[in-house]
């Protein structure tokens, strides 16, 4: 069986989804698997460098819901697009990297001509639908008529059963992860730091789009208080987004623009170097709305560079890490939580050090892409929808035991 991934996001754009898709699909047989991925200004570059069996199109859609004529315009192109996609490659099956749009795409062909379909759910998504009763109505015909989900967290598992009625056996858990290979410790580094505008100054490290749910306002207002512990602390936030200007703003009302870096959007050489250089990795992600952090990627690849984090105790974050071990988890709801936290490990060089080797281990032993792409492969191949794997043991949805 010849199965096609249907995705916008993927490198390379970047987004945490797009990376999970890329680690994954480029270890499995090129025979079994094809992608229609979305097009990206530096995508020629980038396929230069793969051998996948990946074809661009434009898959974006300004609007997702049903009561536009250009979004139902959109829809049609698409389901075209995709039928005559499978039909080239001999595809069977159909991957779909979200709810929405794509998921959407993959219920119409399983109406007009019976194209079974597993879809990816993020968490953030189905919350975000269930919002609207338009995007309700179809993600609830999305989730019910997928041969598989695939949920990227135990919490996301949890909402789908829960907030969906989605039976458990249907759900399957597959946790993101990271190249253990390419994001790795490093000593600190004065050059390197001196490169990064860091100097020798005690830096705090964000990564992810500037969303609100990201909780980068919350730390800023936390820096008046760590300032009072910590004079010299620097936030470094790399990533962009539409909650930059705000961010910005909110950055000089409070006089911290020498406290606080926007980096924007880097390559992954300066991304990884940023996790190995800075002391502390922070995401404090909080629930805006229905809007939640579904699993945090971010989380595993600091901890893979032997860094401690800290992160917001919506969501699934919790499950990165090991909380006590290898980070912490706190309410990110306002900076009198979080900032307390953050002046402790700071003030404890010795705990951050101990908290990032135990953070490396955790990584290698539990997040490696290798040992996630064999069991994907597995899953993929007809293994048990009620399975998902903790350390290399297989257990059933409701038995599995969320990290630390």
């Amino acid at each position: 069986m010849t199965t096609l991934l249907l995705t916008e996001i993927f490198p390379p754009k970047h987004g945490g989804s797009g990376r999970w898709f890329w680690e994954i699909y480029s270890r499995l047989p090129r025979e079994s698997f094809s992608i229609l991925a979305g097009t990206d200004p530096n995508q020629d570059a980038f396929d230069a460098t793969h051998d996948l069996r990946l074809t661009r199109a434009w898959l974006a859609m300004p609007a997702w819901g049903l009561r536009s004529f250009r979004a139902l315009r959109d829809y049609a192109r698409l389901v075209r697009h995709v039928r005559r996609e499978m039909k080239r490659q001999g595809a069977t099956h159909l991957h779909v990297g979200r709810c929405l749009p794509e998921g959407w795409v993959a219920w119409l062909l399983k109406q007009l001509s019976g194209v079974s379909y597993t879809c990816f759910v993020h968490g953030e998504d189905v919350e975000t639908a269930a919002s609207s009763r338009e995007l309700s109505f179809m993600v609830r015909r999305i989730l019910s008529s997928a041969d598989r989900l695939i949920a990227n967290s135990q919490n996301t598992a949890r909402l789908i059963r829960e907030g969906w009625n989605v039976p458990s056996e249907r759900i399957t858990v597959l946790y993101p992860g990271c190249d253990t290979t390419r994001f790795v410790p490093a000593p600190r580094d004065a050059l390197v730091r001196q490169q990064l505008g860091w100097n020798n100054r005690p830096t705090l490290l964000t990564v992810g789009r500037l969303q609100k749910r990201k909780g980068h306002d919350v730390l800023i207002q936390s820096l008046p208080f760590l300032r009072e512990a910590v004079p010299d602390i620097l936030y470094a936030v790399i990533g962009d987004g539409e909650e930059r200007p705000a961010l910005e703003r909110l950055t000089r009302d409070l006089q911290l623009t020498d406290h606080v870096q926007f980096l924007g959007e880097v390559d992954d050489r300066t991304m990884i170097r940023a996790y190995q250089q800075c002391d502390l990795f922070t995401l404090p992600n909080r629930q805006v709305g229905r809007d939640i952090e579904g699993f945090g990627m971010v989380l595993v690849e600091a901890q893979a560079c032997g860094r401690p984090v800290v992160a917001g105790a919506s969501g699934g974050t919790r499950e990165t890490m090991l909380p006590g071990e290898t980070g912490e988890v706190v309410a990110c709801e306002s900076p009198e939580t979080l900032a307390p936290v953050l002046t402790s490990l700071l003030l404890n060089p010795l705990r951050l050090e101990t908290m990032g080797r135990a953070a490396r281990e955790h990584v290698t032993a539990r997040f490696d892409w290798k040992s996630l792409a064999d069991e994907a492969a597995e899953v993929f191949a007809g293994g048990s929808s009620s399975q998902v794997r903790s350390n290399g043991k297989p257990l059933t949805a409701e038995k599995q035991p969320l990290a630390g």
